[in-house]
């Protein structure tokens, strides 16, 4: 059993001055994990349980430039994936996510966050206990705090109606993000049948996302122009 509450600093390991070693390229994109990335692109971080499984959903996203498993949240530095487990250190679980805006919004990796576990279940995702699998938005600039709270709200609502409780979702400026080691980096590109612990609500969140009005009807998947022109920026920054 994980432990539930955040340690104090005084309780808080040392951690240490050394930096994790970062594979040069995503297994499964090919892309770099480390910046610098497109400038044009956006950076995300989600925390929603084990990060295997949620860092494969994110990269298989269309307009997703490159995705890195790690912890952030709280103030060991460099931790070690077992310190991170002892509940020792105060991070939990994320994952960095690199996107092209002009292919996908953050509002639309909002609504994947949300759908995709339980963020009322506190210090626990399922049967995965510890203040490691807390849910956790950690937001870039002031936009992004602004989309997540409106997000939080409407899922809270959505929520309600169908008889869950409320979220516990921790929501703040991003803190420094520590990359995890190379053997969780894309964990489940090396054994597609690992561990995958992503499980929703089953409750769909409603888009809160402020979008400019439209004068043909919105399409289901992007353009064949957004996407030819996001693989060639992939390819541009592959070459670098």
């Amino acid at each position: 059993m994980g432990k539930v509450a955040m340690p104090t600093p005084d309780e808080a390991l040392r951690g240490r001055t050394g930096r994790m070693p970062v594979p040069p390229k995503h297994l499964a994109t090919g892309a770099p994990l480390v910046p610098p990335f497109p400038s044009d692109f956006e950076v995300a971080v989600f925390g929603l349980g084990c990060f295997w499984g949620a860092e494969r959903m994110f990269w298989q996203t269309s307009g997703v430039y490159t995705t890195a498993a790690g912890y952030a949240g709280g103030v060991t530095p460099n931790p070690t994936y077992e310190e991170v487990c002892s509940g020792l250190t105060g991070h939990l679980e994320v994952v960095l996510i690199v996107f092209d805006p002009a292919t996908v919004s953050y509002g639309d990796l909002l609504k994947m966050f949300w759908e995709s576990h339980d963020p009322t279940q506190g210090m626990r995702q399922g049967n995965d206990v510890g203040t490691q699998y807390r849910s956790a938005i950690f937001y870039s600039d002031d936009d992004q705090r602004q989309q997540a709270i409106a997000s939080r709200d409407a899922y809270q609502q959505a929520l309600g109606t169908t008889g869950h409780g409320a979220i516990t979702t921790e929501i703040r400026q991003a803190p420094e993000f520590y990359y995890a080691e190379p053997e969780h980096q894309q964990y489940l590109e090396r054994y597609p049948w690992g561990y995958c612990g992503l499980h929703g609500t089953g409750v769909g969140c409603p888009t809160t996302e402020r979008k400019a009005p439209r004068t043909t009807p919105a399409a289901d998947v992007p353009s064949p122009e957004k996407t030819e022109a996001f693989q060639q920026k992939i390819d541009e920054a592959s070459r670098q």
